[in-house]
């Protein structure tokens, strides 16, 4: 087995590169620029949310009181429509990105841990490219690559979405993986 210090360099390359083309993702490139519509009066939308949401948080409707779901005036209020999950935020989160930015960051540095403890319990010093490249990239892709589709199946993220989150878990699997591949000990 590796020691998790002898692969500190793909660990912190690979988390920064990530985040790095994770941002350019989101800021740049044209397939996400869709996943959120618009409501057709976003102002009244905005002050029902401000008069009846006590703040940020997770909110579901209809909501069945002391979670009996199966009365029958929950199950006309789900027939009726519309039922929803509303995520409300702090409109400082939205505003100072810095906080987000910096557990996202986190977030790619911990996944490439977990990838190089995969891949250091698995695979010798000197392993071929190709081993280390199949291992990693793998391990990357099931963090990165399936975070939407629980979203989807549960909680109405559609699917198409979905299927856009895996495809920049991809990327940043195959990037994780090529890092991991060229830095792995010889």
């Amino acid at each position: 087995m590796i020691p998790l210090t002898a692969l500190w360099l793909p660990i912190l390359l690979s988390g920064m590169v990530v985040f790095a083309v994770s941002a350019m993702i989101w800021m740049v490139m044209p397939h996400h620029k869709q996943d959120f519509a618009a409501a057709d009066d976003e102002d009244a939308l905005m002050d029902a949310v401000r008069s009846t949401v006590p703040g940020p948080g997770m909110y579901t409707f209809p909501r069945a009181p002391d979670g009996e779901t199966s009365g029958e005036a929950y199950r006309e209020r789900l027939a009726a429509g519309p039922v929803g999950i509303l995520r409300v935020r702090d409109p400082e989160t939205v505003i100072d990105m810095r906080p987000a930015m910096a557990k996202s960051v986190l977030l790619h540095l911990v996944i490439a841990v977990f990838v190089a403890w995969l891949a250091s319990s698995t695979l010798e010093v000197g392993a071929s490219h190709a081993s280390v490249f199949q291992v990693a990239g793998t391990a990357a892709f099931m963090a990165h690559g399936f975070i939407g589709f629980q979203e989807s199946i549960w909680f109405g993220l559609p699917g198409r979405v979905a299927f856009k989150h895996a495809l920049d878990g991809l990327v940043y699997a195959l990037l994780t993986a090529g890092i991991f591949g060229w830095l792995w000990p010889a």
